[in-house]
Protein backbone atom coordinates (compact mmCIF):
# COMPACT_ATOMS: atom_id res chain seq x y z
CA UNK A 1 0.00 0.00 0.00
CA UNK A 2 1.52 3.26 -1.02
CA UNK A 3 2.07 5.87 1.62
CA UNK A 4 0.12 9.13 1.24
CA UNK A 5 1.96 11.42 -1.12
CA UNK A 6 3.94 8.62 -2.73
CA UNK A 7 3.99 8.43 -6.52
CA UNK A 8 2.45 10.58 -9.16
CA UNK A 9 0.64 7.89 -11.20
CA UNK A 10 -3.02 7.66 -11.94
CA UNK A 11 -5.32 7.24 -8.96
CA UNK A 12 -6.36 3.74 -8.20
CA UNK A 13 -8.55 2.09 -5.63
CA UNK A 14 -7.06 -0.49 -3.34
CA UNK A 15 -8.38 -3.73 -1.95
CA UNK A 16 -6.91 -6.46 0.24
CA UNK A 17 -3.96 -8.30 -1.31
CA UNK A 18 -3.21 -12.02 -1.18
CA UNK A 19 -0.70 -12.07 1.66
CA UNK A 20 0.03 -9.49 4.27
CA UNK A 21 -1.29 -6.60 2.22
CA UNK A 22 -4.71 -5.96 3.68
CA UNK A 23 -5.31 -2.30 4.41
CA UNK A 24 -6.71 -1.75 7.88
CA UNK A 25 -9.18 1.04 8.46
CA UNK A 26 -8.16 3.59 11.07
CA UNK A 27 -9.61 3.14 14.52
CA UNK A 28 -12.27 5.79 15.00
CA UNK A 29 -11.38 8.20 17.80
CA UNK A 30 -13.15 11.19 19.19
CA UNK A 31 -11.57 14.24 20.79
CA UNK A 32 -12.36 17.91 21.13
CA UNK A 33 -11.17 20.12 18.31
CA UNK A 34 -10.90 23.86 18.23
CA UNK A 35 -12.40 26.11 15.59
CA UNK A 36 -14.22 23.43 13.65
CA UNK A 37 -11.03 21.57 12.84
CA UNK A 38 -11.68 18.11 11.39
CA UNK A 39 -9.89 15.27 13.17
CA UNK A 40 -8.16 12.59 11.09
CA UNK A 41 -7.31 9.36 12.94
CA UNK A 42 -3.74 8.10 12.51
CA UNK A 43 -3.31 5.22 10.03
CA UNK A 44 -3.03 1.72 11.33
CA UNK A 45 -0.04 -0.41 10.53
CA UNK A 46 -0.43 -3.25 8.07
CA UNK A 47 -0.99 -6.59 9.71
CA UNK A 48 1.74 -8.88 8.35
CA UNK A 49 0.73 -12.42 7.50
CA UNK A 50 -2.91 -11.63 6.78
CA UNK A 51 -4.24 -13.72 3.92
CA UNK A 52 -7.58 -14.28 2.26
CA UNK A 53 -9.77 -16.13 4.70
CA UNK A 54 -13.29 -17.32 5.39
CA UNK A 55 -14.72 -13.80 5.59
CA UNK A 56 -13.42 -13.01 2.11
CA UNK A 57 -14.61 -16.28 0.58
CA UNK A 58 -18.07 -15.76 2.10
CA UNK A 59 -18.65 -12.52 0.17
CA UNK A 60 -20.56 -14.40 -2.52
CA UNK A 61 -20.89 -17.79 -4.22
CA UNK A 62 -20.45 -19.46 -7.60
CA UNK A 63 -22.93 -20.96 -9.98
CA UNK A 64 -22.40 -22.77 -13.29
CA UNK A 65 -24.24 -22.07 -16.51
CA UNK A 66 -23.54 -22.83 -20.17
CA UNK A 67 -20.07 -24.18 -19.51
CA UNK A 68 -19.13 -21.06 -17.52
CA UNK A 69 -18.26 -20.43 -13.89
CA UNK A 70 -20.13 -17.35 -12.72
CA UNK A 71 -20.04 -15.22 -9.57
CA UNK A 72 -23.22 -13.89 -8.03
CA UNK A 73 -23.03 -10.06 -7.85
CA UNK A 74 -22.11 -8.82 -4.39
CA UNK A 75 -21.42 -5.68 -2.38
CA UNK A 76 -17.80 -4.88 -1.77
CA UNK A 77 -15.76 -2.12 -0.14
CA UNK A 78 -12.91 -0.50 -2.02
CA UNK A 79 -10.61 1.39 0.33
CA UNK A 80 -7.70 3.77 0.04
CA UNK A 81 -5.80 6.38 1.98
CA UNK A 82 -5.75 9.92 0.63
CA UNK A 83 -3.05 10.34 -2.01
CA UNK A 84 -0.58 13.15 -1.46
CA UNK A 85 -1.78 15.04 -4.51
CA UNK A 86 -5.35 15.00 -3.15
CA UNK A 87 -4.47 16.84 0.07
CA UNK A 88 -6.14 20.25 0.16
CA UNK A 89 -8.56 19.36 -2.64
CA UNK A 90 -12.25 18.71 -2.17
CA UNK A 91 -13.63 15.21 -2.58
CA UNK A 92 -15.85 16.52 -5.37
CA UNK A 93 -12.83 17.91 -7.22
CA UNK A 94 -10.97 14.60 -6.92
CA UNK A 95 -13.96 12.69 -8.27
CA UNK A 96 -14.41 15.15 -11.11
CA UNK A 97 -10.77 15.14 -12.22
CA UNK A 98 -9.41 11.67 -11.46
CA UNK A 99 -12.45 9.40 -11.54
CA UNK A 100 -14.26 10.55 -14.65
CA UNK A 101 -15.73 7.14 -15.49
CA UNK A 102 -18.72 8.31 -13.46
CA UNK A 103 -20.78 11.49 -13.63
CA UNK A 104 -20.67 13.60 -10.48
CA UNK A 105 -24.34 12.76 -9.99
CA UNK A 106 -23.25 9.18 -9.26
CA UNK A 107 -21.03 10.24 -6.37
CA UNK A 108 -23.70 12.53 -4.96
CA UNK A 109 -26.18 9.65 -5.03
CA UNK A 110 -23.62 7.28 -3.53
CA UNK A 111 -23.02 9.73 -0.69
CA UNK A 112 -26.75 10.07 -0.01
CA UNK A 113 -27.03 6.29 0.04
CA UNK A 114 -24.22 5.96 2.60
CA UNK A 115 -21.89 4.30 0.11
CA UNK A 116 -19.05 6.82 0.63
CA UNK A 117 -17.31 7.00 3.99
CA UNK A 118 -14.43 9.17 5.18
CA UNK A 119 -12.59 7.88 8.26
CA UNK A 120 -15.55 5.53 8.73
CA UNK A 121 -18.03 8.41 8.91
CA UNK A 122 -20.66 8.82 6.16
CA UNK A 123 -19.78 11.54 3.65
CA UNK A 124 -22.53 14.15 3.75
CA UNK A 125 -20.81 16.90 1.77
CA UNK A 126 -18.61 16.22 -1.26
CA UNK A 127 -17.10 19.69 -0.83
CA UNK A 128 -15.20 18.41 2.20
CA UNK A 129 -11.46 19.12 1.87
CA UNK A 130 -9.19 16.10 2.12
CA UNK A 131 -6.31 15.85 4.59
CA UNK A 132 -3.24 13.69 4.81
CA UNK A 133 -4.10 10.16 6.09
CA UNK A 134 -7.83 10.51 5.34
CA UNK A 135 -9.21 7.02 4.82
CA UNK A 136 -11.80 6.60 2.05
CA UNK A 137 -14.20 3.70 1.70
CA UNK A 138 -16.57 3.16 -1.21
CA UNK A 139 -19.17 0.38 -1.25
CA UNK A 140 -20.01 -0.83 -4.74
CA UNK A 141 -22.15 -3.50 -6.33
CA UNK A 142 -19.58 -5.72 -7.98
CA UNK A 143 -20.08 -7.91 -11.05
CA UNK A 144 -17.32 -10.26 -12.19
CA UNK A 145 -16.87 -11.58 -15.73
CA UNK A 146 -17.51 -15.30 -16.22
CA UNK A 147 -14.67 -17.76 -16.75
CA UNK A 148 -14.59 -21.27 -18.12
CA UNK A 149 -16.18 -23.94 -15.90
CA UNK A 150 -13.19 -26.22 -16.44
CA UNK A 151 -11.96 -27.30 -12.99
CA UNK A 152 -8.53 -26.53 -11.58
CA UNK A 153 -6.60 -29.81 -11.50
CA UNK A 154 -4.07 -30.30 -8.71
CA UNK A 155 -0.94 -31.83 -10.26
CA UNK A 156 1.12 -32.16 -7.09
CA UNK A 157 0.95 -31.19 -3.42
CA UNK A 158 3.27 -31.69 -0.48
CA UNK A 159 4.23 -29.77 2.66
CA UNK A 160 6.05 -27.15 0.59
CA UNK A 161 4.16 -26.49 -2.64
CA UNK A 162 0.88 -26.85 -4.49
CA UNK A 163 1.07 -27.26 -8.26
CA UNK A 164 -2.05 -26.91 -10.38
CA UNK A 165 -3.08 -27.02 -14.02
CA UNK A 166 -4.71 -23.62 -14.53
CA UNK A 167 -7.58 -23.37 -17.03
CA UNK A 168 -7.56 -20.60 -19.62
CA UNK A 169 -9.52 -17.37 -18.83
CA UNK A 170 -8.82 -17.58 -15.09
CA UNK A 171 -6.59 -14.92 -13.46
CA UNK A 172 -4.11 -16.17 -10.88
CA UNK A 173 -5.00 -13.69 -8.13
CA UNK A 174 -7.48 -10.82 -7.66
CA UNK A 175 -6.87 -8.09 -10.19
CA UNK A 176 -9.02 -5.75 -12.17
CA UNK A 177 -12.62 -6.93 -12.32
CA UNK A 178 -11.75 -10.40 -11.01
CA UNK A 179 -11.75 -11.46 -7.36
CA UNK A 180 -13.68 -14.68 -6.74
CA UNK A 181 -13.17 -15.94 -10.30
CA UNK A 182 -9.44 -16.36 -9.65
CA UNK A 183 -7.19 -19.32 -8.94
CA UNK A 184 -6.38 -18.07 -5.42
CA UNK A 185 -10.03 -17.78 -4.41
CA UNK A 186 -11.18 -21.04 -6.02
CA UNK A 187 -8.36 -22.98 -4.35
CA UNK A 188 -9.27 -21.39 -1.02
CA UNK A 189 -13.01 -21.83 -1.31
CA UNK A 190 -13.22 -25.25 -2.97
CA UNK A 191 -9.99 -26.99 -1.97
CA UNK A 192 -9.29 -25.48 1.46
CA UNK A 193 -5.86 -24.28 0.24
CA UNK A 194 -5.29 -20.94 1.93
CA UNK A 195 -2.37 -18.61 2.69
CA UNK A 196 -0.62 -19.66 -0.51
CA UNK A 197 2.37 -17.67 -1.74
CA UNK A 198 2.31 -16.80 -5.45
CA UNK A 199 5.62 -17.87 -7.01
CA UNK A 200 4.92 -16.94 -10.61
CA UNK A 201 1.92 -16.06 -12.73
CA UNK A 202 0.35 -16.91 -16.03
CA UNK A 203 -1.59 -14.58 -18.25
CA UNK A 204 -5.33 -14.88 -17.70
CA UNK A 205 -5.83 -16.51 -21.11
CA UNK A 206 -2.84 -18.87 -20.72
CA UNK A 207 -3.41 -22.32 -19.23
CA UNK A 208 -1.00 -24.76 -17.65
CA UNK A 209 1.42 -25.43 -14.80
CA UNK A 210 1.17 -22.96 -11.94
CA UNK A 211 3.07 -23.24 -8.65
CA UNK A 212 2.32 -21.91 -5.17
CA UNK A 213 4.47 -22.11 -2.05
CA UNK A 214 2.88 -23.02 1.26
CA UNK A 215 5.38 -21.17 3.42
CA UNK A 216 7.35 -17.95 3.23
CA UNK A 217 10.62 -19.89 3.48
CA UNK A 218 9.82 -21.99 0.41
CA UNK A 219 8.67 -18.88 -1.44
CA UNK A 220 11.95 -17.12 -0.67
CA UNK A 221 13.98 -20.10 -1.83
CA UNK A 222 12.19 -20.38 -5.18
CA UNK A 223 12.16 -16.60 -5.62
CA UNK A 224 15.95 -16.73 -5.48
CA UNK A 225 15.96 -19.30 -8.29
CA UNK A 226 13.72 -17.02 -10.33
CA UNK A 227 16.03 -14.03 -9.80
CA UNK A 228 19.05 -16.12 -10.80
CA UNK A 229 17.27 -17.35 -13.95
CA UNK A 230 17.40 -20.96 -12.75
CA UNK A 231 13.75 -21.57 -13.50
CA UNK A 232 13.14 -23.15 -16.91
CA UNK A 233 9.74 -22.60 -18.48
CA UNK A 234 8.38 -24.49 -21.46
CA UNK A 235 5.19 -23.58 -23.28
CA UNK A 236 3.31 -25.08 -26.19
CA UNK A 237 1.01 -23.21 -28.56
CA UNK A 238 -0.83 -23.58 -31.87
CA UNK A 239 -0.03 -20.88 -34.41
CA UNK A 240 -1.23 -19.75 -37.81
CA UNK A 241 0.42 -21.34 -40.86
CA UNK A 242 3.47 -23.53 -41.37
CA UNK A 243 6.11 -22.60 -38.82
CA UNK A 244 9.75 -23.21 -39.91
CA UNK A 245 11.11 -26.66 -39.10
CA UNK A 246 14.43 -25.33 -37.76
CA UNK A 247 14.82 -23.68 -34.37
CA UNK A 248 13.90 -19.99 -34.41
CA UNK A 249 15.31 -17.48 -31.93
CA UNK A 250 13.51 -14.14 -31.58
CA UNK A 251 15.22 -11.33 -29.68
CA UNK A 252 13.04 -8.36 -30.58
CA UNK A 253 12.55 -5.84 -27.73
CA UNK A 254 9.01 -5.44 -26.46
CA UNK A 255 7.25 -2.23 -25.44
CA UNK A 256 3.98 -1.96 -23.51
CA UNK A 257 1.45 0.04 -25.52
CA UNK A 258 -1.36 -0.02 -22.95
CA UNK A 259 -1.65 -1.54 -19.51
CA UNK A 260 -5.36 -0.74 -19.57
CA UNK A 261 -6.21 -2.86 -22.62
CA UNK A 262 -3.20 -5.14 -22.17
CA UNK A 263 -1.36 -4.60 -25.47
CA UNK A 264 2.35 -4.74 -26.33
CA UNK A 265 4.37 -4.59 -29.54
CA UNK A 266 7.91 -4.93 -30.82
CA UNK A 267 9.75 -1.62 -30.58
CA UNK A 268 13.39 -0.58 -30.39
CA UNK A 269 12.57 1.39 -27.23
CA UNK A 270 11.21 -1.72 -25.53
CA UNK A 271 12.82 -4.11 -23.06
CA UNK A 272 15.26 -6.72 -24.38
CA UNK A 273 14.02 -10.29 -24.42
CA UNK A 274 14.61 -13.66 -26.04
CA UNK A 275 12.39 -16.60 -26.98
CA UNK A 276 13.36 -19.91 -28.58
CA UNK A 277 10.81 -21.66 -30.80
CA UNK A 278 10.74 -25.20 -32.23
CA UNK A 279 7.98 -26.64 -34.39
CA UNK A 280 6.49 -29.88 -33.09
CA UNK A 281 3.88 -30.59 -35.77
CA UNK A 282 1.99 -29.13 -38.74
CA UNK A 283 -1.50 -30.24 -39.80
CA UNK A 284 -1.68 -28.44 -43.13
CA UNK A 285 -3.07 -25.16 -41.80
CA UNK A 286 -1.61 -24.54 -38.35
CA UNK A 287 1.48 -25.58 -36.38
CA UNK A 288 2.13 -26.68 -32.82
CA UNK A 289 5.20 -24.87 -31.51
CA UNK A 290 7.36 -25.40 -28.43
CA UNK A 291 8.32 -22.09 -26.75
CA UNK A 292 11.21 -21.47 -24.36
CA UNK A 293 11.17 -17.90 -23.04
CA UNK A 294 14.60 -16.90 -21.70
CA UNK A 295 13.18 -13.67 -20.26
CA UNK A 296 9.75 -12.82 -18.93
CA UNK A 297 8.38 -9.72 -20.61
CA UNK A 298 4.71 -8.90 -20.90
CA UNK A 299 3.07 -11.07 -23.57
CA UNK A 300 6.55 -12.05 -24.78
CA UNK A 301 5.63 -15.32 -26.50
CA UNK A 302 2.54 -13.88 -28.14
CA UNK A 303 4.24 -10.72 -29.40
CA UNK A 304 7.27 -12.59 -30.76
CA UNK A 305 5.05 -15.07 -32.61
CA UNK A 306 3.09 -12.21 -34.12
CA UNK A 307 6.32 -10.53 -35.23
CA UNK A 308 7.42 -13.78 -36.90
CA UNK A 309 4.17 -13.89 -38.86
CA UNK A 310 2.72 -16.85 -36.94
CA UNK A 311 0.40 -15.46 -34.26
CA UNK A 312 -1.39 -17.85 -31.93
CA UNK A 313 -4.36 -19.16 -33.87
CA UNK A 314 -7.08 -17.74 -31.61
CA UNK A 315 -5.21 -14.93 -29.86
CA UNK A 316 -7.84 -12.27 -29.01
CA UNK A 317 -5.26 -9.47 -29.21
CA UNK A 318 -2.37 -10.32 -31.52
CA UNK A 319 -4.28 -12.14 -34.27
CA UNK A 320 -6.79 -9.40 -35.03
CA UNK A 321 -7.51 -7.40 -38.19
CA UNK A 322 -6.76 -4.20 -36.25
CA UNK A 323 -3.04 -4.84 -36.73
CA UNK A 324 -3.39 -4.40 -40.49
CA UNK A 325 -3.21 -6.75 -43.48
CA UNK A 326 0.03 -8.32 -42.21
CA UNK A 327 -1.37 -8.78 -38.70
CA UNK A 328 1.74 -7.11 -37.27
CA UNK A 329 4.26 -9.38 -39.02
CA UNK A 330 7.72 -7.87 -38.97
CA UNK A 331 6.42 -5.04 -36.80
CA UNK A 332 4.45 -3.63 -39.75
CA UNK A 333 1.35 -2.04 -38.25
CA UNK A 334 0.84 1.23 -40.12
CA UNK A 335 -0.94 2.86 -37.19
CA UNK A 336 -0.04 5.00 -34.24
CA UNK A 337 -0.45 3.40 -30.82
CA UNK A 338 -3.66 5.38 -30.29
CA UNK A 339 -5.06 4.27 -33.65
CA UNK A 340 -4.12 0.67 -32.93
CA UNK A 341 -5.84 0.65 -29.54
CA UNK A 342 -8.95 2.26 -30.98
CA UNK A 343 -9.07 -0.29 -33.80
CA UNK A 344 -8.65 -3.22 -31.38
CA UNK A 345 -11.42 -1.97 -29.12
CA UNK A 346 -13.75 -1.30 -32.05
CA UNK A 347 -13.11 -4.77 -33.47
CA UNK A 348 -14.05 -6.38 -30.16
CA UNK A 349 -17.04 -4.06 -29.79
CA UNK A 350 -18.32 -5.18 -33.18
CA UNK A 351 -18.02 -8.79 -32.04
CA UNK A 352 -19.50 -8.03 -28.61
CA UNK A 353 -16.38 -9.59 -27.14
CA UNK A 354 -14.85 -6.89 -24.92
CA UNK A 355 -15.38 -9.30 -22.04
CA UNK A 356 -12.85 -11.68 -23.58
CA UNK A 357 -10.27 -8.95 -22.93
CA UNK A 358 -11.48 -8.75 -19.34
CA UNK A 359 -12.63 -5.14 -19.74
CA UNK A 360 -15.94 -3.35 -20.09
CA UNK A 361 -17.11 -0.05 -21.47
CA UNK A 362 -16.69 1.58 -18.06
CA UNK A 363 -13.01 0.64 -18.02
CA UNK A 364 -12.46 2.43 -21.30
CA UNK A 365 -14.05 5.58 -19.89
CA UNK A 366 -11.71 5.90 -16.92
CA UNK A 367 -9.25 8.76 -16.93
CA UNK A 368 -5.76 8.11 -18.26
CA UNK A 369 -3.42 5.30 -17.43
CA UNK A 370 -0.03 4.90 -15.87
CA UNK A 371 3.02 3.13 -17.20
CA UNK A 372 3.99 2.34 -13.62
CA UNK A 373 2.13 -0.83 -12.74
CA UNK A 374 3.42 -1.12 -9.21
CA UNK A 375 5.71 -4.06 -9.82
CA UNK A 376 9.36 -4.18 -10.77
CA UNK A 377 11.66 -6.43 -12.75
CA UNK A 378 10.13 -9.61 -14.06
CA UNK A 379 7.51 -9.55 -11.34
CA UNK A 380 7.06 -12.85 -9.58
CA UNK A 381 4.73 -11.50 -6.92
CA UNK A 382 1.43 -9.61 -7.07
CA UNK A 383 1.50 -5.86 -6.62
CA UNK A 384 0.80 -4.63 -3.11
CA UNK A 385 -2.49 -3.02 -4.04
CA UNK A 386 -4.97 -4.68 -6.33
CA UNK A 387 -6.58 -2.45 -8.96
CA UNK A 388 -10.33 -2.03 -9.20
CA UNK A 389 -11.21 -2.50 -12.83
CA UNK A 390 -8.55 -4.46 -14.60
CA UNK A 391 -8.15 -5.87 -18.06
CA UNK A 392 -6.39 -9.15 -18.47
CA UNK A 393 -3.79 -10.11 -15.93
CA UNK A 394 -0.26 -9.91 -17.25
CA UNK A 395 1.50 -12.48 -19.36
CA UNK A 396 3.92 -15.12 -18.19
CA UNK A 397 5.30 -13.85 -14.85
CA UNK A 398 4.59 -10.29 -15.83
CA UNK A 399 3.34 -6.95 -14.63
CA UNK A 400 -0.22 -6.02 -13.84
CA UNK A 401 -2.13 -3.39 -15.75
CA UNK A 402 -3.19 -0.48 -13.56
CA UNK A 403 -6.82 0.37 -13.32
CA UNK A 404 -8.70 3.23 -11.77
CA UNK A 405 -12.25 3.73 -10.55
CA UNK A 406 -13.66 4.55 -7.14
CA UNK A 407 -17.00 3.31 -8.41
CA UNK A 408 -16.87 -0.02 -10.14
CA UNK A 409 -20.18 0.25 -11.96
CA UNK A 410 -21.00 3.20 -14.21
CA UNK A 411 -24.33 4.94 -14.05
CA UNK A 412 -26.40 6.04 -17.00
CA UNK A 413 -26.62 9.82 -17.14
CA UNK A 414 -30.35 9.69 -17.74
CA UNK A 415 -31.00 7.77 -14.53
CA UNK A 416 -33.16 9.62 -12.01
CA UNK A 417 -30.70 9.86 -9.15
CA UNK A 418 -32.74 12.21 -7.01
CA UNK A 419 -34.92 9.37 -5.73
CA UNK A 420 -32.06 7.13 -4.71
CA UNK A 421 -31.50 8.62 -1.27
CA UNK A 422 -35.02 7.51 -0.40
CA UNK A 423 -34.59 4.02 -1.79
CA UNK A 424 -34.93 1.42 0.91
CA UNK A 425 -32.89 -1.07 -1.08
CA UNK A 426 -29.88 1.23 -1.05
CA UNK A 427 -30.02 1.60 2.70
CA UNK A 428 -30.11 -2.16 3.11
CA UNK A 429 -27.14 -2.89 0.89
CA UNK A 430 -24.40 -0.82 2.54
CA UNK A 431 -22.55 -3.64 4.29
CA UNK A 432 -19.43 -2.31 6.00
CA UNK A 433 -17.69 -5.65 5.69
CA UNK A 434 -18.33 -5.81 1.97
CA UNK A 435 -20.41 -8.95 2.34
CA UNK A 436 -23.73 -9.66 0.68
CA UNK A 437 -26.71 -11.25 2.34
CA UNK A 438 -28.05 -14.61 1.22
CA UNK A 439 -30.42 -13.01 -1.27
CA UNK A 440 -28.40 -9.89 -2.03
CA UNK A 441 -27.32 -11.18 -5.42
CA UNK A 442 -30.94 -11.52 -6.56
CA UNK A 443 -31.72 -7.84 -6.03
CA UNK A 444 -31.08 -5.04 -8.48
CA UNK A 445 -28.91 -2.18 -7.32
CA UNK A 446 -30.26 1.15 -8.61
CA UNK A 447 -26.75 2.64 -8.65
CA UNK A 448 -25.33 -0.17 -10.81
CA UNK A 449 -25.74 -0.10 -14.56
CA UNK A 450 -24.54 -3.71 -14.77
CA UNK A 451 -27.77 -4.74 -13.09
CA UNK A 452 -29.74 -3.18 -15.94
CA UNK A 453 -27.46 -4.18 -18.80
CA UNK A 454 -27.90 -7.35 -20.80
CA UNK A 455 -24.54 -8.70 -21.95
CA UNK A 456 -23.74 -11.60 -24.21
CA UNK A 457 -21.87 -14.30 -22.33
CA UNK A 458 -18.70 -15.49 -24.03
CA UNK A 459 -18.79 -19.08 -25.17
CA UNK A 460 -16.43 -21.53 -23.44
CA UNK A 461 -14.56 -21.76 -26.76
CA UNK A 462 -13.90 -18.01 -26.75
CA UNK A 463 -12.29 -18.31 -23.32
CA UNK A 464 -9.63 -20.77 -24.43
CA UNK A 465 -6.44 -19.47 -26.04
CA UNK A 466 -4.01 -21.96 -27.54
CA UNK A 467 -1.06 -21.18 -25.26
CA UNK A 468 -0.22 -23.62 -22.46
CA UNK A 469 2.52 -23.73 -19.81
CA UNK A 470 3.66 -27.32 -20.23
CA UNK A 471 6.62 -27.60 -17.85
CA UNK A 472 8.29 -25.70 -15.00
CA UNK A 473 11.68 -26.84 -13.82
CA UNK A 474 13.86 -25.50 -11.02
CA UNK A 475 17.06 -26.56 -9.29
CA UNK A 476 15.28 -29.22 -7.23
CA UNK A 477 11.88 -29.70 -8.86
CA UNK A 478 10.16 -30.31 -12.18
CA UNK A 479 6.42 -30.31 -12.85
CA UNK A 480 4.63 -31.11 -16.10
CA UNK A 481 1.06 -31.18 -17.32
CA UNK A 482 -0.39 -33.22 -20.15
CA UNK A 483 -0.65 -31.83 -23.67
CA UNK A 484 -3.93 -29.99 -24.26
CA UNK A 485 -6.28 -31.46 -26.84
CA UNK A 486 -5.66 -28.65 -29.33
CA UNK A 487 -1.91 -29.45 -29.32
CA UNK A 488 -2.36 -32.98 -30.68
CA UNK A 489 -0.71 -33.52 -34.05
CA UNK A 490 -3.91 -34.54 -35.86
CA UNK A 491 -6.12 -31.83 -34.30
CA UNK A 492 -8.32 -29.93 -36.73
CA UNK A 493 -10.33 -26.81 -35.90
Amino acid sequence: MAEPGAGTGRAREEEPGPAGKEEAAPAPKKRRLAGGERYVPPPRKLNPGVSFGAEHFAETSYYFEGGLRKVRPYYFDFRTYCKGRWVGRSLLHVFGTEFRAQPLSYYRAAARAGRLRLNEEPVRDLDIVLKNNDFLRNTVHRHEPPVTAQPIRILAEDEEVVVVDKPSSLPVHPCGRFRHNTVIFILGKEHGLRELHTLHRLDRMTSGVLMFAKTAAVSKRIDEQVRQRQLEKEYVCRVVGEFPEHEVVCEEPILVVSYKVGVCRVDAKGKPCQTLFQRLSYNGSSSVVRCLPRTGRTHQIRVHLQFLGHPILNDPIYNMEAWGPDRGKGGRIGKTDEELLKALVEEHRSKQSLGVLGIGEEDLNSAGESKDCGNSGDCTKPAEAEPVNGSSCPAEDEKDPERNDLAACPLNSDTNLEKLDKDKELRLCGNQDGQAGEKGWEEKDPLCVECRTSRRDPSPKELVMFLHALRYKGADFEYCSSMPEWAMEDWQE
